[in-house]
């Protein structure tokens, strides 16, 4: 698409304020560099932190705002300096879209972890003072190395949600080193966990745990792979499973969370991994517990591109795959109502 049919404001589904509907606003994007690339936005899906920043529940939102950082769509546009993407190709864009570049982080492909100037995908500012803006909208403009090529094997509404839900769950389960011998359990079976349990067959786990809080989700997970069912609120069925897990993957906290049922699940020199990100703090780890059984905790975000990268090959290759439900853009409103609800089985995803 020629660069002039690019329309000179870009208009997306946006909170004017906290606790708003959206609403359909105009807003000019990023000046337009030569490392850019426009992209016509063909699915985004709905991430819980999109959520939680619409609703200000981090206490760090910027209004305007579109947000939407499971972005799917094809390239219209590219900068004289972009290498490896042509106008035409399926590209997709998760949390980040841009970085310094030149810190330790960013040299060693760490650029989500970037100490001088990372940018969100929405809710975040340029070099240049421009504001992101996110997906629930018609285009987007980033640096294109923000932009991974998505693989044939995998159809753009299930694509979208690995830009996020997939990369959150496949980065900690990788670190933690998850392969054939392991035993592994995943915390809540919804957005994140329904991947968290593919990833760790994919990876090679012997055996997956699915945990929750009732028997609701024991037919999906078994559908997903789990070789067992628990059921964090029985002390009968946590106590039979004393020492069983090796590396266990946390997607969701309630105010019921009892840590230390689910220390107590561990064997020694088990992994928590801790991706379930709440308003507010953990707590009740017990650390005498942790210290007994030389329990290690790991935290980790988002993914780099180069992660993303491979975590799309992984997910081709195992035929790793999101549920999700695709609703038109427009229902933007009603889809965020069915997501706080809980309704979500599992990822909503809206479709221009």
């Amino acid at each position: 698409m020629p660069a002039n049919t690019i329309p000179e404001k870009f208009t997306g589904w946006a909170a004017m304020a906290k606790d708003k509907d959206l609403v359909q606003w105009s807003y000019t994007p990023k000046p337009f560099e030569e490392g850019d690339i426009d992209i016509r936005i063909t699915h985004c899906g709905i991430c819980g932190t999109d959520v939680h920043t619409l609703e200000c529940g981090w206490d760090n939102t910027t209004y305007p705002i579109v947000a939407g950082h499971e972005i799917v769509g094809e390239i219209v546009r590219v900068g004289k300096n972009v290498k490896g993407l042509k106008v035409g190709q399926r590209v997709g864009v998760g949390c980040q879209s841009d970085s310094c570049g030149k810190c330790p982080e960013c040299k060693s492909n760490k650029e989500n972890y970037c100490r001088e100037a990372s940018v969100m995908t929405y809710n975040g500012v340029f070099s240049d003072g421009a504001r992101s803006q996110g997906g629930y909208a018609d285009y987007i403009r980033v640096p294109f190395h923000f932009a991974i090529p998505v693989p044939d094997a995998i159809d753009s509404a299930s694509a979208a949600p690995l830009f996020c839900a997939g990369v959150t769950t496949y980065m900690p389960l990788k670190e933690a080193g998850v392969k054939k011998g392991m035993s592994v359990g995943v915390v809540g079976v919804g957005g994140l966990g329904h991947l968290g349990i593919q990833w760790a067959k994919a990876m090679g786990a012997d055996h997956v745990t699915a945990i929750s809080i009732d028997e609701a989700a024991k037919p999906d997970a078994s559908e997903l792979g789990a070789d067992r069912y628990l059921l964090v609120n029985d002390p009968e069925q946590i106590k039979k499973a004393n020492r069983s897990i090796d590396v266990l993957l946390v997607t969701v906290v309630s105010r019921s969370t009892n840590f230390a049922d689910l220390v107590s699940l561990m064997n020694t020199g088990g992994k928590i991994l801790l991706v379930g990100l709440p308003n507010g703090t953990y707590d009740g780890f017990p650390p005498w517990a942790m210290c007994e059984r030389n329990i290690s905790i790991i935290t980790s975000l988002i993914g780099s591109p180069s992660n993303i990268q491979e975590m799309l090959k992984l997910a081709a290759k195992k035929k790793v795959r999101v549920w999700v439900e695709k609703r038109p853009m427009s229902d933007v409103n009603a889809a965020l109502e069915d997501m706080r609800a809980a309704k979500a089985h599992f990822r909503y995803v809206l479709e221009n």
